[in-house]
């Protein structure tokens, strides 16, 4: 673990991209794994598809759910230029597991901006570790496209210190019942990538 044996994760995305979700799984697996956990409420503007962001931090004990710039082991982004607007939280040695999804803002629609075109090699370049995976594709092959933010928690279920048990009970606590198998599949795809 990192910063004082307490392990910090970064989730950033869209509005209406299942960051609240991710965040409850994960902050969920950390504890059955007994682990003291504390989470942020999801900040952005979530109802009108802007920038949200989730903190969640584990270890023996934690005192703050808010992860300092710099410091955490891993940043999953559920849309790409997401990952770069929030990249300064990730640590020198920590893990970007990063969506390929592109959602176009409204003020690139509007003409206002322009969306980068080289995103991925941008990405490269900021990132040391990184993990691109198209997030929406596994999501839609394993029965749903609105589990793509599980398939990236599965990606990034091979960097932290909890075991698959943790992650499968997790989801079974957290996500409704009729979706669950759905997720639980999502999670698996999306831990075989790495």
């Amino acid at each position: 673990m990192s910063d004082g044996q307490v392990t910090s994760i970064v989730l950033a995305g869209v509005g209406g991209q299942g960051i609240l979700l991710a965040s409850e799984i994960t902050a969920q697996a950390a504890m059955l794994a007994g682990f003291d956990v504390k989470t942020n409420e999801v900040h952005g503007m979530a109802q009108r598809g802007g920038s949200v962001i989730g903190q969640i931090r584990y270890g023996k004990k934690v005192y703050s759910p808010l992860v300092a710039r710099g410091t955490a082991k891993v940043l999953v982004a559920l849309e790409q230029i997401e990952a770069l607007r929030f990249s300064d939280y990730l640590s020198p040695d920590g893990v970007a597991v990063v969506s390929s999804q592109a959602i176009i803002p409204v003020t690139v629609s509007s003409g206002i901006a322009k969306y980068p075109q080289n995103v991925r090699q941008m990405l490269e370049d900021v990132f040391k570790k990184f993990v691109f995976i198209d997030a929406v594709k596994i999501a839609i092959e394993s029965g749903n496209i609105r589990t793509a933010n599980t398939v990236l928690l599965g990606a990034m279920s091979n960097h932290l210190d909890l075991s698959i048990d943790c992650w499968q009970k997790a989801i079974e606590t957290v996500v409704e019942k009729k979706y669950i198998e759905l997720n639980k599949k999502a999670f698996a795809a999306g831990r075989a990538l790495n």
